[in-house]
């Protein structure tokens, strides 16, 4: 007779793929869970971590404490990390599926939305994710290249991706050498002539995206000035009625330190960081490459909290060679998971994934994945605590067609077909030798920035 699934006899199998902080704040709750559990997460780099270590910015170190945790929650004897391994590719979503009980799938969102507008694709337009990816070492964006030759560059977006590409550019060398940034991208903004960075927002001054901690870092740059135009900050009705609301104090924050950005005394720095309002690209110039970018003034429209910005056709020219596009992320499909093209995320209800409004049994989603990419790191935890209550509810609906394998059939599916899989002891090897290199150079790791360099420490 067989033992009721979650029992030592019968434990969970359950399948997480991604090793963000979604995927591991969704271990984090199966472990501590009443049930028995295996818990096998698959990461298609070696590399776990995520956002957390090719998304956050070089200079924030403390934003990466939240390793630590991960790495505790790795030791549990219930956890297998199955690195460098593609599902969809190296082994199918079938196949994970025939392996364990249930499969979380907490991958993020890992392009960025498009604008939709003539030149887009120039040779000069790049995504933040590239060159967020770029400076942070991801083995997918080592290669890229970003020209700096030029003196102006413009940052589309006014959100915390967009304050950190525009800080990443306006801080000095020395600014930048003891942190983890990549050698590479080090290097290359050595030799940058950038003197002037335009950071354009859609709507007003009251609706920008930045928290306020990300843009007071402005204000105390070594060799670069926060600019903004008086004005540029003059309020509609509407905005100034968000700011006095609770809901709005932390843009009240904000406007507050642009207004202080406006009465600043320039320091007298060789970088100049622009911050412009009420301003949406309308098309990319150029034949062969970038050489500019036509700007349309918008005006804003409608109740408080509920404004969206218009063109009102006027529109100028900004010459540069170099744009970076940090308008929003946007999820990819995945073969045989139901995906919502338009929120660009996998068809859900509360993490339980769907298909024509019918739950497909034994799949679930957690993180940016399940919801859209919003919230900051923590604001994962309650969003995968949310799935996984979902899961443990239909437990008794899992085990019904059989035993599963579990970690040691997919080791087997991928041994046969020659895939290199990465133990999470494999990944320590690589993260000490990143260590030992960073510690060489004065800075807290230097990254390994291709999957054959990683795996090559394994041999």
């Amino acid at each position: 007779m067989r033992t009721e699934l979650g029992s030592p006899g019968n434990p969970l199998i359950v399948a997480v793929v991604g090793a963000g902080p979604s995927g591991f704040y969704t271990t984090d709750a199966l472990i501590k869970s009443d049930l028995a559990v295996e818990v096998n997460m698959f990461e298609r780099l070696p590399s776990p971590y995520g956002l957390v270590r090719s998304g956050v910015a070089p200079d924030h170190p403390k934003l990466k404490k939240a390793i630590r945790f991960y790495d505790r929650i790795a030791e549990a004897e219930q956890f297998n990390y199955i690195g460098n391994v593609t599902v969809g590719k190296d082994i199918s979503v079938e196949e994970l599926r025939s392996a364990h009980h249930a499969v979380v799938f907490t991958c993020g969102a890992e392009t960025d939305r498009r604008l939709g507008i003539a030149g887009e694709d120039l040779p000069g337009s790049h995504t933040a994710t590239e060159f967020v990816g770029w400076y942070n070492g991801h083995p997918d964006y080592r290669d890229r290249e970003f020209d700096f030759s030029g003196d102006t560059a413009v940052i589309i977006g006014q959100g915390n991706v967009a304050a950190d590409v525009g800080r990443i550019l306006a801080k000095t060398v020395d600014e930048l050498k003891h942190t983890d940034i990549a050698e590479h991208a080090l290097q290359a903004l050595t030799r940058s002539r950038l003197r002037n960075i335009h950071v354009v927002g859609r709507r007003g001054p009251a609706q920008a995206k930045f928290t306020p901690h990300e843009l007071k870092e402005f204000g105390s740059l070594a060799d670069c000035d926060p600019v903004v135009a008086r004005d540029e900050l003059t309020l509609n009705p509407e905005s100034a009625a968000e700011l006095e609301e609770k809901a709005g104090a932390g843009n009240k924050k904000v406007y507050e330190l642009l207004c202080s950005f406006a009465e600043h005394e320039a320091k007298g720095g060789n970088k100049r960081c622009i911050f412009t309002f009420l301003k949406s690209p309308k098309a990319f110039l150029g034949e062969d490459k970038l050489t500019g970018i036509l700007l349309e003034q918008n005006v804003l429209s409608g109740a408080p909290f509920k404004q969206s910005a218009r063109g009102n056709g006027a529109t100028f020219t900004l010459k540069t060679s170099l744009v970076l596009r940090s308008i929003g992320y946007h999820g990819l499909a995945m073969p045989g998971v139901p995906f919502d093209e338009g929120r660009g995320v996998f068809s859900n209800d509360k993490g339980r994934i769907v298909e024509d409004g019918k739950v497909v049994p034994g799949l679930y989603t957690a993180g940016w994945i399940k919801r859209g990419p919003t919230g900051l790191i923590g604001a994962n935890k309650a969003d995968s605590a949310q799935t996984v209550s979902a899961l443990l509810e239909d437990v008794g609906r899992l085990g019904a067609d059989g035993v599963r394998g579990g970690a040691a059939s997919c080791y087997e599916i991928l041994d046969r077909r020659g895939v290199r899989h990465v133990s999470f002891a494999d990944w320590k090897t690589i993260d000490a030798s990143e260590l030992t290199r960073g510690a060489a150079v004065g800075k807290p790791r230097e990254k390994y920035t291709s999957v054959p360099a990683m795996l090559n420490l394994l041999k």
